[in-house]
């Protein structure tokens, strides 16, 4: 199956046109959605889990229409939203039992053995009986990717998933998610760390300000960048006016000053060394140098 998406576009009530003509076609496989705070990818989420209808455009999945066809699409989706939250009186077990139930897994005992699965997957059968609240943030995510599960959806689509986790539990979310992509259903990864995009994904699409500016894979986006990235030494003195001058994406201490990562056409007054880049580096490259709009650490 694939999700074809043709001349969508979405303008708010009070004229905001929050995404305008995006065309793609999503596969099988980890699908990376790029691009900085307000660029319209949850909007553009919310249009898929059907929270929210187009202005313009068609959006299928598979033979299924997105208008036509809502209540089919809607048991084909499993979401797992930016804000997930759980029920203050629920054990963890408990939460995903409910969830199971809304899913349409009827049958209790079935849906007994879906749970405790689910549960094992996402390693959070040892915290089954604890209060679901009261979990960490990273044992939360994880929680809401079983519930987006549990009822066997051939779509999965997260919103920001890894926002204000910590660096251990950001690695094994990614590779949950790895995990899952070999069954073949297709999974939408909708972020603005990049991070999240290079470690697991095999095509992506870039929005900015409600335009589809980039539709490929990661390397295809980062052979653009090649020629335009630099490692260059500077001292104390220099390192304020290299930050004033470049996007920064790197300063690493040494012997004798500051070894800089910069994205640049050239480190005019700096001696630089041309480095490959990564997609961090070619994002960066892509938003300054292409689209004319300034970045910030954030998107990092």
């Amino acid at each position: 199956m694939n999700i074809t998406i043709e001349n969508l576009s979405k303008v708010y009530k009070q004229g905001t046109r929050a995404l305008n003509n995006v065309n793609m076609k999503i596969e099988s496989g980890i699908f990376g959605l790029l691009g900085p705070n307000g660029a319209g990818k949850t909007t553009l989420i919310r249009i898929l889990v059907t929270l929210l209808l187009p202005t313009e455009g068609r959006v299928r999945f598979g033979d299924y229409d997105l208008i036509k066809d809502r209540r089919r699409i809607r048991t084909m989706i499993g979401y797992l939203p930016q804000q997930f939250s759980t029920f203050s009186k629920l054990k963890t077990s408990e939460f995903l039992d409910y969830s199971a139930r809304l899913a349409g897994v009827r049958e209790s005992r079935k849906r007994k053995e879906v749970v405790e699965e689910m549960l094992e997957n996402v390693g959070l059968y040892e915290a089954r009986d604890r209060q679901a609240n009261k979990l960490s943030g990273g044992m939360k995510r994880r929680l809401g990717i079983a519930q987006a599960l549990v009822g066997r959806p051939s779509v999965l689509i997260v919103d920001e998933p890894t926002t204000g986790l910590d660096p251990e539990e950001r690695i094994r979310f990614r590779n949950l998610l790895q995990e899952m992509s070999s069954n073949d259903i297709i999974i939408i990864l909708s972020t603005h760390i990049v991070g999240d995009i290079s470690s697991s994904c095999t095509n992506m699409a870039m929005l900015n300000k409600g335009e589809l500016v980039f539709n490929g894979s990661p390397e295809m986006i980062i052979e653009k960048a090649k020629g335009h990235v630099w490692l260059v030494k500077v001292d104390d003195t220099e390192l304020e006016s290299i930050k004033g001058r470049f996007p920064v994406i790197s300063t690493i201490p040494s012997e004798k000053g500051w070894e800089v990562q910069i994205v640049s056409e050239k480190p005019d007054g700096f001696d630089g060394v041309a480095i490959e880049p990564n997609l961090e580096h070619a994002y960066v490259y892509y938003l300054e140098y292409i689209l004319g709009q300034s970045w910030n650490d954030d998107l990092l």
